[in-house]
């Protein structure tokens, strides 16, 4: 079944929506609860109006834009994230969130009214770069908030994820409201985030699962002195543990071999100043596989790595679990309507694993699952320089909306 999907109206909405939050000539920083994603929420939920969709919100800040089925029962569902990093790219979420939009948008003005109920939705958080907040969006929405965590995470501007919830609006009591159990399936679309499309020559990813992490933050412990009055024997510098740590870690994880990944990504030293030896180093260790327990086995040789250098060399060493994720496997039953639209569609498609972690990992939870990657120039994102030629994202979103008609036509 043929969809048409315009490339004018994907190009000057993905345009319109890279506005909200524009840093530079190409970036955005959209961060959760900002006045810049306020914008973008109320922009999309215009949008959706416009198209004839029925438009509500959740308790915390998700979009809902709902294509009543005749069947009624549980929905289908295509969204992502409408956040970004500090300073992120025009695509990244926005391309699965938009994309969906216009799916849904565009078979109900083809193909009238489906069998099924079709949602898009416009994820409130997925990036975590103003909270720690792991997901807010798509955890709320399986069940995953604890009543206290709005006034226990702390954002990395001093404000309290409540109290930023209470400035747009919303209450942070409730935000068990927003626990869906109406959900029969959840596809994403997402630039892929990596090279393996543009080094196969594809536009398209249909993707198979998506990979385990496991995320902590280590702190070293030490004691401060003088950079130049005191010896070299006898000192006791985090700096001096940390360098032998990373090259360790990241040794591990190339000694297992492809898909492990490690990355320490983020390094505090305290006192930062070029003339004392530092009292403490923190820093983040992001580990992956696409197998839950080999990327389990990687994080203890790991720890035990960092264990051993700590107590050689005498220094303090506390390890904190920030984010734990299985790996997780796309439903066959969504992969088959992905396979089929592809060609139905004549879009040449690659079949691979996520590396980077995604919503739909946190919907699979509650509901079959699937995603659907576009090419990356070189394989870049979390950039202003991310990019994807328009060609490539009408191709993803023609995927998209063929396989949900598939699904609830």
């Amino acid at each position: 079944m043929d969809v048409r999907i315009d490339p004018v109206w994907l190009e000057d909405w993905l345009t319109q929506f890279a506005t909200f939050g524009a840093y530079g000539e190409t970036g955005v920083w959209r961060t959760l609860y900002s006045p810049e994603w306020v914008a973008a929420a109320d922009q999309y939920a215009d949008w959706a109006r416009e198209a004839g969709l029925d438009v509500h919100r959740d308790a915390v800040g998700n979009i809902w834009a709902r294509l009543e089925g005749r069947e009624g029962g549980t929905s289908i569902v295509t969204g992502s994230h409408i956040d970004t990093v500090t300073p992120g790219g025009r695509f990244d979420g926005a391309l699965g969130t938009i994309g969906g939009l216009i799916a849904v948008a565009s078979l109900m003005k083809q193909h009238g009214r489906p069998r099924r109920t079709l949602e898009a939705v416009a994820l409130c958080e997925e990036e975590s770069s103003r909270f720690r907040a792991n997901f807010w969006g798509s955890r709320a929405i399986i069940g995953g908030i604890s009543s206290g965590d709005p006034d226990s995470i702390l954002g990395f501007d001093g404000v309290t994820l409540a109290d930023a919830m209470r400035t747009v609006g919303l209450d942070p009591a409730l935000c068990g409201a927003a626990k869906r159990s109406d959900i029969g399936a959840f596809i994403e679309l997402h630039i892929e985030q990596g090279p393996l499309l543009e080094a196969a020559g594809m536009p398209v990813a249909i993707v198979t699962g998506v990979s385990a992490i496991k995320a902590v933050q280590a702190e070293l412990t030490g004691t401060a002195n003088h950079a130049g009055a005191f010896p070299m024997t006898g000192r006791r510098d985090p700096v001096e543990g940390f360098a032998e740590i990373v090259t360790g870690l990241i040794d591990c994880a190339r000694r297992v071999g492809p898909p492990a990944v490690t990355t320490v990504g983020r390094v505090e030293v305290e006192p930062n100043l070029s003339t004392a030896i530092a009292e403490k180093v923190r820093f983040t260790i992001d580990t992956r596989h696409t197998e839950t327990e080999s990327c389990l086995r990687l994080c203890e040789d790991q720890v035990a790595l960092m264990n051993d250098v700590a107590a050689r060399r005498g220094l303090g060493l506390t390890i904190r679990v920030t984010s734990k994720h299985a790996a997780c496997r796309s439903d066959e039953t969504l992969l088959t309507a992905l396979r089929q639209a592809a060609r139905e569609q004549g879009v040449a498609t690659l079949e691979i694993v996520s590396g980077a972690a995604h919503d739909a990992q946190q919907m699979a939870k509650i509901a079959p699952m699937a995603m659907i990657f576009v090419r990356s120039h070189e394989g870049r994102s979390h950039t202003p320089a991310e990019f994807s030629t328009l060609d490539d994202m009408v191709s993803g979103v023609r995927v998209l909306a063929g396989a949900l008609h598939r699904l609830a036509y």
